[in-house]
């Protein structure tokens, strides 16, 4: 891949540099330090990645990342000191589309380095992500397709099922925090994220959201009121007993959690009825287990293109006719309310 660095410390980005283009499998095109020049040569010349610092002179990491998204978008992994003590802006940075991020390789005494493997999966996983997105093909409409008009059985155990990656963070935030207190509907979320941040994530959420929001732990069940979020870099699906659990298969994955395991495991062993949603990321996880709730007759929504950070998952959902409805993201936490309003809200004064 051609990569670019956006780091103001210069030790740090001739540290990435060499590390990049000794792996053999890399070269970095171009190097900035600070974000305004960062956004600028993107324009000039985009690269297949970008490495992003967080903290930086003049502009920083997270609006670097915004503008970078709206005018030349591509791949952008954040590169920083401490990705747990700047959580905040990393999922902020996630929200403009950032795909990842991993705290900077460190150089010992004796030349030798501290976190370069995980660095250069980092890089090698969304590799392979980016090979991915040009691999979607169209798919024919289908007569075992939903009507659009369909919506679910109050009454028959309904289970909301999300799926998201890169620029999900903030996606999430603004459905679940349109949602009351009185919203009862489980709703279990697959986000793709190392396990390093999703109990800040979770604790993020839970800043923005009435309803609680926590990590799932293996044989929970899902419950009213409780916003459930895959929390580590194995697959969460559900078991014959509807409880969740964490595998790792399929161990092929590049996707860890995979948003296309769980939507399979839910149409496996969910016995009830089910809202499935896919919205803004890279590549295309999901689209084929949103078709799958589809073709069972569930309701699937997609965001649209307009309102998604990064639009391949859902566009590869478009492009396979997966979702009943395509809408932009503020229209979604009311579409939910409008399907299950009489059965999980309270009426409020």
């Amino acid at each position: 891949m051609r990569i670019a660095i956006v780091d103001d410390t210069l030790l740090v980005a001739e540290g990435l540099r060499r590390i990049v283009e000794e792996s053999g499998d890399h070269q970095v095109i171009w190097v900035a330090h600070n974000g305004v020049d960062g956004v600028d040569l993107c324009q000039k010349d985009t690269p297949d990645l970008v490495l992003m610092d967080l903290i930086m002179p003049v502009m920083e990491g997270v609006e670097a990342t915004r503008l970078i998204m709206a005018g030349s978008p591509c791949p952008i992994l954040i590169v920083s000191t401490s990705i747990k003590k700047y959580a905040p802006q990393v999922f902020s940075a996630m929200g403009f589309g950032a795909l990842d991020a991993v705290n900077t390789p460190s150089i010992n005494q004796d030349g030798s380095i501290n976190g370069k493997e995980i660095f250069l999966s980092k890089i090698n996983t969304i590799a392979k992500l980016t090979a991915e997105k040009c691999s979607i093909k169209p798919r024919p409409h289908s007569s075992r397709l939903a009507i659009s008009s369909h919506a679910p059985s109050h009454s028959n155990n309904p289970l909301i099922a999300i799926g998201c990656s890169a620029g999900g963070p903030q996606a999430l935030q603004e459905i679940l925090n349109a949602l009351p207190a009185g919203f009862s509907v489980p709703i279990i979320v697959i986000q793709h994220i190392d396990k390093l941040f999703s109990n800040d994530m979770s604790r993020w959420l839970n800043m923005h959201c009435a309803l609680e929001v926590r990590i799932a732990n293996d044989y929970d069940t899902p419950q009213s009121g409780i916003i459930l979020l895959g929390g580590t870099n194995d697959h969460l699906v559900f078991n014959r007993a509807q409880q969740l659990e964490y595998t790792k298969h399929p161990t092929e994955l590049v996707y860890r959690p995979s948003v296309d395991v769980f939507f399979q495991s839910v149409l496996k062993y969910w016995q009830g009825d089910v809202t499935a949603i896919l919205l803004t990321g890279m590549g295309r996880d999901g689209s084929q287990g949103l078709l799958n709730c589809r073709e069972r007759g569930f309701y699937t929504i997609a965001q649209d293109e307009a309102t998604s950070a990064v639009y391949g998952m859902p566009k590869a959902a478009a492009k396979l006719n997966a979702a009943v409805d395509i809408m932009p993201l503020n229209q979604i936490a009311k579409k939910l309310l409008d399907l299950y309003y009489s059965a999980a809200c309270e009426i409020k004064p």
